[in-house]
Formats: C-alpha cells, structure tokens, sequence
C-alpha cells in the first residue's frame, strides 16, 4: 500500500505547476505580441504597482513569475483541501474543472486584482475577456482538478466509473 503514502503537497504541486503553464502559456498567445516578460512585470504590478512594473527589468518579470506560481499553488490547494473533505469533486472532472476555472477567473478578476496594487475592477468585456476566461474553464481549471483525481485515484478517496 505504498499509494496511502501520497501526501496532498504532490496533487498540489502538480496542479499549480500544470495550471501555471497552461495559464501562461495561454497568456503569451492571447496577449501577443507583448513579450513574455512584460506579462510577467504586470502580474508583478499586482505588488509594486503598474508604474513601478513598466519600468522594472527582469527581476520584476522574475516576481512575477513567482508570483503567477504563488496564485497557482494557492488555486490547487483550495481545491485539494475541498476534494478531502468532498471526494465527489474529483469524480466528474469535466464538469468540476471547468467550473473551478470559472471560480479562479472570478475570483481572481473581481477580488484578488481590485485588492492588489493594480486596484482595478475589469474593464469592458471584450474578446480578450472570452479568451481567457476559456482558458481558464478548459485550462486552468481542469488541470487542477485532473492532479485532485488523480492523487485521490491514489488515496483510494473514489472509484473510478
């Protein structure tokens, strides 16, 4: 029974570590041709400050990075901590994965960035909205919940149908 010896920590990891990279990945396409670094300096703003990021370098665009892997692991953890308590999350992925993503993209839009020093509310929706608020139902959001299921798969938490 060595699978009873997974700790939560990996599905965790592996959920903010996968959803990190889909999110960013599906960032640098949405947003091109804006460079990589300077979406990384704007998720830095989120600390320092929009006109601090626009003129920060590479180790702003290095916060923000880490940054973007803090809120990632933050996601994951809630979910995981909720698939403990309710296995039946991580029994239909396709339906709880893309709600959870809908979830992170709220909260995210309409909490965490007006709070932070950027201290906006979003603007308009446009395109850009639907893009990644898609990218978060079938990105984000799943990859979560997929590294849920499959660690409490693991822990013997469900049956697999």
């Amino acid at each position: 029974m060595a699978s009873t010896s997974i700790h939560p920590a990996r599905a965790i990891a592996v959920g903010a570590a996968a959803a990190g990279a889909v999110d960013l990945l599906g960032a640098i396409v949405i947003f091109w041709p804006a460079a990589p670094a300077g979406i990384l300096r704007s998720i830095a703003a989120g600390v320092v400050g929009t006109a601090a990021a626009r003129s920060g370098g590479l180790s702003l665009a290095a916060l923000g990075l880490v940054l973007h892997f803090v809120v990632a692991t933050g996601a994951a953890a809630v979910f995981v901590a909720a698939a403990r308590r309710a296995p039946v999350l991580v029994s239909r992925p396709w339906i709880t994965g893309p709600l959870y993503g809908l979830v992170i993209y709220l909260v995210m839009n309409y909490a965490v960035i007006p709070l932070s020093a950027i201290g906006r509310f979003p603007g308009p929706w446009s395109a850009t909205t639907y893009q990644v608020i898609a990218l978060h139902v079938l990105g984000v959001g799943p990859a979560i919940v997929l590294a849920a299921r499959r660690w409490a798969a693991l822990q013997g938490r469900f049956r697999r149908s």
